[in-house]
């Protein structure tokens, strides 16, 4: 039997430090509440981002995009344009920009998960979407989730800065005891209901032994419609609990009447009850109009890790469309060859 001393392997820590500082001790307590009203959690489906580990890095990796591709082969194209945009932007070493074109050319014709460029890796990284619900539905913003702050903007273009992107993946990493307690809790969380396919259901099991430790990271916020038995998300992950709000009104007001067949008197209706909303509760959840409500949802992300780190894309994940090339061929000078 192994001495209980020995220091465990950092995917298998989770490290606990009590946090005292008054904003850790509100946010615990809004974790504490949260877990009684909303104690239950769905899988709303996997996404992807890419990360880099050097060197330096250990076992750690950091994010260099968001978390909010719905496909494998969407984060193996932002690596390709990052490492492509880098050769050409970043570096004058010509050696450097022999081998960042020689991993662009890699993930323009394979569908690798992982490059690397002299010590440096670069990864797809893999993670699930999920969200908590109680009985009156998913869960809504916390109180002390981020917001903007000073007055709110309701342009599209004024989105917040991602909080996931520079991320650093560090299971080791000490937590507060709410977090640690909720990594805990997620470590057997599964694709295990019937309605997945059994492919899907093998190898998330499977993950569960390869990728045993958990990560949590910055919570995400979305807009989810109530339909009879179930939500709806209706848009994508965003950082600030408005930048989802801001997409609701857009939706309500642009999207919906531009991508849909909305007779005008609804069309006009949605747009006075999302005006109505902005001058009335700017920082509200929720939306009713036509008998349809909408709310304002957090939506929190796990990445599973292994003894190699974050998991990458798993053989069930589906791909719209294979690799190909994205930008112009470059030479070691930096160099664009036009076709």
């Amino acid at each position: 039997m192994k001495d209980h001393r020995e220091k465990s392997p950092d995917h298998l820590t989770i490290r606990v430090r009590a946090q005292d500082d008054p904003v850790s001790r509100v946010t615990e307590h809004d974790t504490v509440e949260a877990s009684v009203r909303y104690p239950q959690v769905v899988i709303r489906g996997p996404v992807f981002g890419f990360a880099e580990q050097r060197p330096e890095d250990g076992p750690r990796w950091r994010l260099l995009s968001d978390m909010d591709s719905g496909f494998p082969q969407h984060a193996r194209d932002g690596l390709n344009s990052y490492l492509w945009f880098t050769a050409r932007d970043d570096t004058e070493d010509r050696a450097l920009r022999r081998r960042l074109l020689a991993a662009v050319a890699r993930l323009e014709t394979e569908p690798v998960d992982e490059v690397s460029v002299g010590d440096t890796r670069y990864r797809v990284v893999r993670g699930d979407e999920f969200a908590r619900i109680g009985p009156d539905g998913l869960e809504p913003p916390r109180p002390t989730d981020p917001e903007p702050p000073g007055p709110l903007s309701w342009k599209l273009s004024d989105r917040s800065v991602s909080r996931t992107q520079g991320f650093v993946v560090d299971h080791a990493a000490a937590v507060g005891l709410m977090t640690g307690i909720q990594r805990v809790e997620l470590l057997s969380l599964a694709y295990r209901a019937a309605r997945y396919p059994e492919e899907v259901r093998a190898d998330s099991l499977r993950a569960l032994h390869t990728h045993p430790g958990v990560v949590l990271l910055p919570a995400a916020f979305a807009f989810a419609e109530e339909k009879e038995d179930s939500w709806e998300p209706v848009c994508v992950s965003l950082p600030t609990p408005h930048d989802a709000r801001r997409s609701m009104v857009n939706h309500l007001k642009e999207i919906r009447p531009m991508l849909y067949d909305v007779p005008p008197d609804e069309a006009e209706e949605d747009a006075r009850a999302a005006d109505e909303y902005v001058a009335a509760t700017p920082r509200g959840n929720e939306l009713r109009v036509r008998g349809r409500c909408f709310r304002i949802v957090r939506v929190e992300r796990l990445v599973r890790v292994g003894p190699d780190g974050p998991e990458t894309s798993r053989p069930s994940d589906r791909d719209p469309q294979p690799p190909m090339r994205l930008h112009p061929v470059m030479d070691e000078f930096g160099n664009i060859l036009r076709d």
